[in-house]
């Protein structure tokens, strides 16, 4: 099929809500996540049938040249969180809070995340463990919707001691678990799970109400995510075991943006090569 008549199709969809993407887990229908950050992007995602775009932090290092996404700040996030608004019009848009934006306080949490939201964000996303419990019930409580990242968080790399599959062992397994029911307690309306076990994030991913992403997690979470620039191959440097080249063999990056969506929808991506 060529990459044309796919977009008109998906031209015509319904605006994809937080409603939706909980009966998108309902219905086992997987969810397609990608990160964006520009507007020219965002119109072909939407376009592509993308359900989800993240402006991820991520932006620091690929954007930026940055060594990690620690330097990124509020008024990055900001600008392309208002990129990717202007070019979207059905994908249901999540950003992520930068380092330092939200762990002072949950009043300094609120207020940048409230920034975000003004922003164009649906939802916005943040890393930590049972510690972040207290700001995502404030954030949610004050109707800013929010995504949970659990596992492999890249704000925290110097104090994991660099990008390690989490989760190996019983213990490590247990407080991923216990981490994720508390951030469902909490509020969190979305979980999503970097580097750890296909079989743990399949396990806490059945015990939950609210739809799970998974980037390095196996095939079993509710839905996937990559960064963009990875999966389209033009990002420098040797990939990680999780990433696959959707450019391969396509004509187009729209192409290669469909054939993501669909491998994530046919659940034929990942496969086993990408999972730990």
């Amino acid at each position: 099929m060529s990459a044309q008549p796919q977009a008109a199709a998906n031209s015509t969809r319904k605006a994809v809500t937080l409603p939706a993407l909980l009966e998108m887990k309902k219905n086992q229908e997987k969810i397609a996540m990608l990160t964006c950050y520009d507007a020219c992007f965002a119109s072909v995602l939407d376009a592509s049938g993308v359900d989800v775009l993240l402006i991820g932090d991520s932006l620091g290092m690929v954007l930026a040249g940055m060594p990690s996404t620690l330097p990124v700040t509020m008024d990055m996030m900001e600008y392309h969180t208002r990129c990717v608004a202007a070019g979207n019009k059905n994908a249901f848009v999540v950003a992520d809070m930068p380092f330092g934006s939200y762990q002072e306080s949950v009043e300094q949490a609120y207020r940048n995340a409230a920034k975000l939201m003004a922003a164009g964000a649906n939802m916005v996303k943040l890393e930590g463990t049972a510690w972040l419990a207290p700001t995502v019930e404030y954030l949610t409580t004050r109707d800013i919707p929010v995504c949970a990242h659990l596992g492999l968080t890249p704000q925290s790399v110097s104090a994991l001691g660099g990008y390690r599959v989490q989760g190996r062992d019983a213990k490590a397994a247990k407080i991923l678990k216990t981490n994720a029911k508390a951030m469902q307690e909490a509020g969190a309306q979305m979980v999503l799970f970097e580097l750890i076990p296909g079989k743990l994030a399949a396990d806490i991913s059945k015990s939950l109400m609210v739809p799970t992403i998974g980037i390095g997690a196996g095939v079993d979470c509710d839905g996937q995510v990559l960064v963009l620039h990875d999966m389209l191959n033009v990002f420098p440097g040797k990939k990680p075991k999780f990433v696959r080249n959707f450019m391969d063999n396509q004509p187009s990056i729209q192409a290669a943006v469909q054939a993501y969506v669909s491998a994530v929808k046919d659940k034929t991506f990942p496969t086993a090569e990408h999972t730990f």
